[in-house]
């Protein structure tokens, strides 16, 4: 009998050591969660028959952040598991967030495995980056704000003449696109009328355009006149579709002291092309162009288990769903028992050496101490043999 328990003992043992020497081998790849061998006393009709043996993983135990850099690496602060989908179809999850995008525009993981996530219809499926250009846009409103000083007088020469700079008080610039993405730059002319009235006047690419907008103050400085915005003819530039602005001078106030300008700010924008694609702290997928617009493709889906122990390891620093685990519940970073992301680095291994490095001390004494109750057993047997 203690020939048997001395073997069960040292088949336990092995075992420790196989997941020692994992823990070990693992202890810098990325994401990885370690493994701790469980013994457990054996008997077989109340009678001791050994060790047996059963492993756990440290799932709640969250490995150190080493910042990369990279605006596709992130790390999962808290609970949750990155979703990608494997050629097979089946599903993965990880703590390795280490993401790129591949020649279709695919946003993949490290495996090569298409990363799963909420694309713009809001569906859960694969991510994807558009990988041709935006056309351009054209400009369709302009928003300003400013101070008209009140110090101003009325200008000594009338009417207003953009060449004049004694038919008009101050002035403001702004750069606005047509349907083909050419720049053409506007410019509004203010000059002062009587009490507190004034008038705006515009040209765009030196020509006069449109009709004057005349604002109007209240004597505490207030904007009155117009109410919302207004609406300014530019007119057809050459081989471009007709453009018009619609103009917002909401916040624009009259007060002694110099002219200010706080906002100042037309949209539309030329063609571009791709130049970036990176991660935002709430898992979008931010892809930026060349004429400086930013779009997103989408947003990463986390997973949360209610027994995270019961995940399945498997190659490629994942995990597979199992029934003890339970269904996967999806979300989105930071909401929910998702953890938040933290972008620019990934999650290593939590892997602690000390503690393996004894614990591989202790089962080789362990290991000696079995392997010492054979030969001892075996000693025996051969001492009774020679006494028959």
């Amino acid at each position: 009998m203690s020939f048997n328990i001395a073997l069960a003992g040292i088949n336990a043992i092995n075992g420790q050591l196989n997941q020692i020497s994992n823990n070990i081998a693992n202890s810098g790849t990325f994401g990885f969660k370690s493994g701790r061998a469980n013994f457990a006393s054996s008997y077989i009709n109340a009678q001791p028959s050994g060790v047996s043996i059963g492993s756990s993983q440290s799932m709640d135990i969250s490995g150190g952040f080493l910042t990369t850099g990279r605006g596709m690496d992130a790390a999962i602060q808290g609970k949750g598991f990155f979703v990608s989908r494997d050629n097979d179809g089946s599903t993965v999850f990880s703590r390795a967030g280490m993401f790129g995008v591949n020649e279709n525009g695919e946003v993949i993981d490290f495996m090569k495995r298409r990363v799963q996530g909420y694309g713009p219809s809001g569906a859960l499926g694969d991510l994807k980056v558009p990988t041709g250009a935006i056309p351009a846009q054209a400009s369709g409103t302009l928003a300003y704000a400013g101070n008209m000083s009140a110090d101003w007088d009325e200008p000594t020469v009338q009417p207003f003449d953009k060449d004049d700079p004694n038919s008009y008080n101050g002035m403001s610039a702004t750069v606005v696109y047509d349907s083909l993405g050419r720049e053409h730059n506007v410019t509004q002319y203010f000059v002062k009328g009587a009490g507190n009235d004034m008038q705006v006047h515009y040209v765009m690419d030196g020509e006069d355009v449109g009709l004057p907008t005349f604002l109007s103050f209240d004597n505490d400085g207030k904007l009155v006149t117009p109410i919302g915005s207004v609406s300014l003819d530019l007119g057809t530039p050459t081989g471009a579709s007709p453009m018009s602005l619609a103009i917002s001078y909401d916040g624009t106030t009259m007060f002694g002291g110099d002219q200010t300008t706080s906002k100042n700010r037309a949209d539309g924008y030329r063609a571009g092309t791709v130049t970036n694609v990176s991660l935002a702290d709430d898992g979008s997928i931010e892809v930026q162009y060349s004429n400086g617009q930013k779009m997103s493709a989408g947003q990463l889906a986390i997973a949360n288990f209610q027994n995270e122990n019961g995940l399945v390891p498997i190659d490629g620093s994942g995990w597979q769903a199992s029934s003890s685990a339970g269904e996967p519940l999806y979300g989105t970073p930071g909401t929910g028992m998702a953890g938040k992301l933290a972008t620019g680095g990934i999650e290593q291994s939590n892997v602690d050496m000390t503690s393996e490095l004894v614990n591989l001390m202790g089962a080789q004494q362990n290991y000696q101490a079995n392997s010492k109750v054979l030969s001892t057993e075996n000693e025996m047997m051969r001492t009774l043999m020679q006494a028959l």
